[in-house]
């Protein structure tokens, strides 16, 4: 018993650590988000890639939007492509083998008609069946191509790519106007930039009119609200602080801008018939080029931009959401892993010695930690075996940060941009801030944790996500509406 004992008290102290390591990381990057950000909106006033004395400096971008199963989103997120606000700009949608209606709704909506288009790169990928384009809208192209899963498809477009730049968005997503023009601006600055990512807020509720969010609104949905905190908390706090220290490893599948002949170098999407496929293609892109590119002593800058906004839809009940957060780690733990020889290694600075360890042994292997600590002090203050100070430590530690990480998040996001209007929704912000540390983030840990012993087991599933899709404003009548 009372070996048993100590090691219950061994696995205690252990987690004790583990909430004190990485809640000094989130605090860390959020101190620097905090900076970065206020230095951001700074600058920002100077500067419009818009006026008429720039606009000829803005380099040509290819937005790239794979789609599986879409029908009910695929046209009003090209909608919302359309009305991007940037001076030269195409689109291609890949439609990866639908089984639905997606390609079908997409020729009526945009007049869609046969075009051959000359591949500007040869990356392998599933047979592309034809290519359309749109006569109403000559910048939208459609690829009709095999399945062959999300990075296949996005080789695909790659191949048709023809920009210096390429935008790889999520087909769901739809992108504010001015997305663009304000996350192409690290390129502008500095030329060994490779990557940049932009933020990603919840559509669920939000109103839509022709692919535009004319109000946005906190889901009423539960899951989905939290999920907004959440959201505003990895983006404007854990995205903004990697990238302020040039560490970043992940870039959103649902919006990333990309030198396209950077992507070309590293071999473009990791799928079965490139590089080897993986759940977690977005983030293994950027992991590969950050160690191919420091190995042969080449730039690799990867950037973030805190007001560069894509609306996503996010799932609405416990059993999708715990499909995707599987998911979610098992591409996390995929990517490190493959790349696991960058661990504490020099060369790769910030990366390698700093930013690798924390994303392997905090947020990787972290769920088994975290989920044995919550089952350890549950043990010990049940057997009436914990005393008040080591009760009190693992309140502040696994709960009390968490809460004012949370809360620091909506703060910055309120004060720095401000995009819900109504003060209800506000509050109901700073109140998901707190109550998610009691309850969802224990339960996103029990995911996260599945994913981590679904990869040692060999899963490659992908899982369903299942959409509702937008609530569009004057449906009918946008419907009615001239493509």
């Amino acid at each position: 018993m009372s070996v048993a004992l100590a090691l219950l008290a061994a696995l205690n102290g252990l987690v004790l650590v583990y909430f004190l390591a990485i809640n000094a990381v989130y605090l860390i990057t959020t101190v620097k988000a905090l900076q970065v950000v206020w230095q951001y909106r700074q600058r920002l006033k100077a500067f419009n890639l818009l006026d008429p004395s720039r606009a000829h400096a803005a380099p040509p971008i290819t937005v790239l939007a794979p789609a599986y199963n879409e029908e009910t989103t695929c046209v009003e997120s090209v909608r919302s492509l359309l009305t991007l606000d940037y001076p030269k700009f195409e689109i291609i949608v890949i439609n990866d083998g639908s089984s639905d209606q997606t390609m079908e709704r997409l020729i009526g909506a945009f007049e869609l008609v046969p075009r051959a288009r000359l591949p500007t790169a040869e990356l392998s990928t599933a047979q592309v069946r034809q290519i359309h384009q749109s006569r109403s809208h000559p910048n939208l192209w459609v690829i009709d191509k095999e399945n062959g899963g999300k990075a296949d498809a996005l080789n695909a477009g790659v191949n048709q790519c023809n920009t210096p730049l390429l935008c790889a968005v999520d087909a769901d997503t739809l992108l504010e106007r001015d997305a663009l023009t304000r996350i192409v601006r690290p390129f502008l600055e500095d030329d060994g930039t490779v990557a940049v990512g932009g933020k990603i807020r919840v559509v669920n509720n939000c109103t839509v009119r022709s692919g535009i969010v004319t109000e946005a609104r906190l889901p009423k949905n539960f899951l989905a609200a939290v999920q907004t905190v959440e959201y505003l908390r990895a983006f404007l706090v854990g995205r903004v602080g990697w990238a302020a220290f040039n560490a970043s490893l992940v870039i959103s599948g649902a919006f990333g801008l990309f030198n396209r002949g950077a992507v070309v170098d590293a071999g473009g999407y990791a799928s079965k018939r490139t590089t080897g496929e993986t759940v977690g293609e977005d983030m293994e892109l950027v992991v590969r080029m950050k160690r191919l590119f420091t190995d042969q002593g080449r730039p690799c800058r990867i950037e973030f931009v805190p007001d560069s906004v894509a609306w996503t839809e996010v799932p609405e009940s416990y059993r999708v959401l715990g499909r995707q957060r599987d998911r979610w780690q098992r591409g996390l733990i995929e990517s490190l892993t493959r790349h696991h020889h960058m661990l504490f290694r020099r060369r790769y600075g910030a990366t390698g010695l700093v930013a690798f360890p924390v994303f392997f042994f905090l947020e990787g292997l972290g769920p088994i930690i975290e989920l044995a600590g919550y089952i350890g002090f549950s043990i010990v203050v049940i057997a009436g075996r914990a005393s008040g100070a080591y009760v009190i430590a693992f309140f502040v530690l696994a709960f009390a940060i968490g809460v004012v990480l949370s809360v620091a998040a909506v703060l910055i996001e309120e004060v720095a941009f401000s995009r819900y209007g109504k003060t209800r929704d506000v509050f109901r912000m700073f109140a998901l801030a707190a109550l998610e540390n009691f309850g969802f983030r224990q339960l996103n840990t029990f995911w996260r944790a599945r994913g981590l012993f679904r990869f040692v087991t060999g899963a490659s599933a992908w899982g369903k996500m299942e959409r509702k899709g937008f609530q569009v404003e004057g449906a009918a009548e946008a419907e009615s509406l001239p493509s």
